[in-house]
């Protein structure tokens, strides 16, 4: 006897069954389609491949192949999405699973649309054996080639382990959520058989190490809802494809004055959010990458309801410093605005690369050269405000006019150099202190200082060569940028045509 349609409907709905989906429910997770439901619009899910099925007798049913795929809307934009069903076989990814989340792909980048995963998987289907590795080869395949092309984002609601976490790697945004969702190569077990390490799931790959050491997740919510709602604001700050520019918004002013947030003395720290926040529409940053690389901010915001990326260096930690991760930070963030067509807006404090025998020997050469790739390889409108310190090969990576930034402009009180001040005047006038006594140092000191600072340190010399467009005060920050964005908004320019560059990675 045939079964009826919505009956063999309902039964697939179903996933793992009554038991499995309360015992997902018991660790604070939500189901497949639950999550999908939450995410899109209501009545917006549309469901594909819902029939598919493996080949393998000896596996029994799989309702769904254990991930759910389809189309809908979040805040009326099109999306395309899959869902792993950990209540079908732990969501174990098998060759027919892998089709059904290869199908979406396709057709989200035929459509020119996001394509989002929420993924709660053990891994690959054991005993689907080579076929298993073979369906995760064609998704990267496809995260690769449609890299740039349409937004791909990642949401990791469970487990995500061995090949696993390579799909989520390549796309363009992690988020995870805290205590129910985890990433790692090699699970907790391997590690203590392999290298004697004793390790849990949270300490291994939880929410909070991927999104403060490791630099894997962008954004962290603290339940399912939370992380999903977060997927949701991210949207607004995206377009759906790189043919086009995300969506304008409403927005207020900012409430803040920016010339109240920085302090006079070029030695005392301040919080560079709260410049950012002075200056963009109110309450419209999203800072991305937060807990990771504190000594530099990146995130979205508008400016007069228009989405621009902002970069900044973040005095609170190590003086603003560029170091490895935050070079890793800032250049895959120029990175996706420009293959997305949102300006770039730097807010420059940056007193060099960080110094020490530790960063040297893990690579700051390579990583900080991605900064420099990064800014001058885009094509966006790029606006870089030095705010206070620009010293040496950190303030050429940060947006300089060297590497093709559309407007410089800088405030007062910056200094712009090969180096800060007081180191200068002791290499320059060493032999000539040296035979001074204390007192008379101090005095000859900061006499030079002060000739050194008017001939060299000074947002003004700069200006003089053209490397500043505009020395501008504070608080007029804001109507700089807005006036700039508008002349570049039809910006165009071309590159030597070449196959691609060859990032130092």
């Amino acid at each position: 006897m045939t079964m009826d349609l919505n009956d063999l409907r309902e039964k697939i709905h179903q996933g793992g069954g009554p038991k499995r989906i309360e015992k997902q429910h018991q660790k604070g997770k939500m189901t497949a389609r639950e999550r999908i439901e939450f995410l899109l619009d209501k009545k917006s899910f549309v469901e594909l491949n819902t029939f598919v099925t493996h080949q393998n007798p000896d596996l029994g049913e799989l309702p769904g192949e254990g991930v759910v795929t389809g189309y809908g809307t979040i805040n009326s934009k099109m999306v395309y999405i899959f869902a792993q069903d950990f209540t079908v076989s732990g969501g174990a990814l098998g060759k027919m699973h892998a089709q059904k989340i290869c199908n979406v792909m396709d057709l989200a980048a035929q459509s020119g649309c996001p394509i989002i995963g929420l993924n709660d998987s053990g891994g690959a289907r054991i005993q689907e054996g080579v076929d298993s590795l073979h369906g995760y080869g064609e998704i990267f395949y496809r995260n690769t080639i449609f890299s740039g092309v349409i937004p791909q984002i990642s949401v990791i609601m469970g487990p995500c382990a061995g090949g696993a976490v390579y799909s989520p790697a390549i796309t363009d945004f992690i988020l995870m959520s805290r205590d129910t969702s985890q990433m790692f190569i090699t699970g907790p077990e391997v590690i203590k058989s392999v290298t004697g390490e004793k390790v849990n799931f949270q300490e291994l790959g939880g929410a909070d190490v991927h999104s403060s050491l490791s630099g894997v997740a962008h954004l962290v919510g603290d339940n399912e809802r939370a992380t999903l709602n977060l997927l949701k604001k991210l949207l607004r700050y995206i377009p759906q494809n790189n043919l086009e520019v995300p969506a304008k918004m409403g927005f207020t002013r900012p409430r803040k004055k920016a010339s109240a947030v920085v302090p006079k003395n070029p030695n005392q720290g301040y919080d560079v959010v709260e410049l950012i926040e002075s200056i963009v529409d109110d309450t419209s940053f999203l800072e991305i990458h937060k807990g990771f690389a504190k000594n530099a901010v990146v995130g979205f915001a508008t400016m007069e309801g228009n989405v621009v990326g902002v970069v900044a260096n973040q005095p609170k930690f190590m003086a603003g410093c560029l170091d490895i991760d935050s070079s890793d930070k800032i250049a895959r963030f120029v990175r996706f605005l420009d293959s997305f067509n949102i300006p770039l807006l730097t807010f420059v404090d940056v007193p060099g690369y960080l110094p020490g025998v530790g960063q040297e020997h893990q690579g700051i050469i390579r990583h900080g050269a991605k900064v420099l790739y990064s800014y001058a390889d885009a094509t966006i409108p790029k606006i870089t405000v030095v705010v206070r310190k620009g010293y040496g090969g950190s303030f050429v990576a940060m947006g300089s006019k060297a590497l093709k930034a559309d407007m410089v402009y800088a405030w007062p009180q910056s200094e712009i150099a090969v180096m800060g001040p007081k180191g200068a005047v002791n290499i320059l006038y060493k032999e000539e202190l040296k035979n001074l006594n204390k007192q008379e140092q101090e005095i000859k000191r900061d006499e030079l200082l002060k000739k050194y600072i008017d001939k060299f340190a000074n947002p003004f010399v700069a200006a003089s060569k053209g490397m500043v467009d505009e020395v501008i005060n504070p608080d007029e920050t804001r109507d700089y940028i807005l006036n700039s964005l508008m002349l570049l908004a039809k910006k165009q320019t071309s590159k030597p045509s070449k196959k691609h560059g060859n990032i130092p990675l």
